[in-house]
């Protein structure tokens, strides 16, 4: 629709089919002041202007295209964009380019919306941090897979590991990144398949159930959880509901990324530990 047509000047005007700037702004919602300001910028022109009086009058035929330029505004639209696609440029391309910046937007409104959720939740359950959406980035790991009889066995394979890291003369990355890697979907309390995985600077000749793997950067919904290991269950209750509300999937084996334990703490409100669950965001089915 074309937005202006070229105003004629007149002497004396029919009143009862134009109407004054002041009457049409009142008609259409908006002020005099932009109407005078979408005719300075050529984008919105008066039916006539009244040659003695300099009056200007605007036609009801006329009530749709500024209806248009005010739907246009209200959808993020600048006035340069608009005057584009009055002078001709492809105005379903100029929406659908709308369309995709404000989608973007709005999926950065809703992350910023998840995280506030997540201090939230965090004020009400006491947890140490609110789930936050990260890049894990690539590694080199030294790792033996295991099963344990249940979770209270778990560091009592670490000197194993330990002791074949130093016959393999590893040298642990900086930072440090020890992790395990949860290699079963469903929760289990025994027979439990999981890697136990070191950050290195190099990988090794596999010495006995030592081996040793580049692994992929991911992106991980994480939590950070202070205490024993026999709370983990309400930050893994609040990371999951996180995941599950927020339209993503799992993709991965969870990780716990043990940063303070019963090595260097000996008191266990003092142990720190990560969970980070390997996710991507689920395709919306419309796309």
């Amino acid at each position: 629709m074309k937005m202006y047509e070229e105003h004629e000047m007149c002497g004396e005007v029919d009143s009862g089919s134009l109407y004054k700037i002041g009457m049409f702004a009142a008609m259409n919602r908006v002020t005099v002041k932009a109407l005078r300001f979408y005719e300075e910028q050529g984008l919105f022109l008066p039916a006539y202007i009244d040659s003695e009086t300099g009056y200007r009058y605007y036609k009801l035929n006329q009530m749709a295209a500024l209806h248009q330029i005010s739907a246009l505004k209200q959808a993020g639209f600048t006035l340069e964009e608009i005057l584009r696609i009055n002078r001709g440029e492809d105005e379903e391309a100029l929406l659908l380019k709308k369309k995709s910046k404000l989608l973007s937007k709005i999926a950065e409104l809703t992350k910023q919306v998840a995280v506030l959720d997540g201090y939230l939740a965090k004020r009400k359950s006491c947890l140490l941090s609110p789930v936050l959406i990260k890049e894990v980035p690539e590694c080199k790991v030294a790792y033996m897979k295991t099963r344990l009889n249940s979770y209270d066995n778990l560091f009592d394979q670490m000197p194993q590991m330990g002791e074949l890291m130093e016959q393999a003369e590893c040298i642990c990355a900086l930072p440090e990144y020890c992790f395990t890697n949860y290699l079963e979907p469903s929760y289990k309390e025994e027979d439990i398949l999981v890697e136990l995985c070191e950050s290195v600077t190099e990988c090794k000749d596999d010495i006995g159930e030592l081996h040793f793997k580049w692994m992929p950067k991911l992106q991980a919904a994480s939590i950070f959880h202070k205490g024993s290991y026999n709370t983990l269950a309400a930050s893994y209750e609040s990371v999951l509901k996180y995941v599950e509300d927020n339209g993503y999937e799992i993709v991965g084996a969870i990780r716990e990324s043990y940063i303070d334990g019963v090595w260097n703490k000996e008191d266990e409100s003092e142990w720190l530990t990560e969970i980070q669950v390997p996710i991507r965001k689920i395709a919306n089915e419309e796309t």
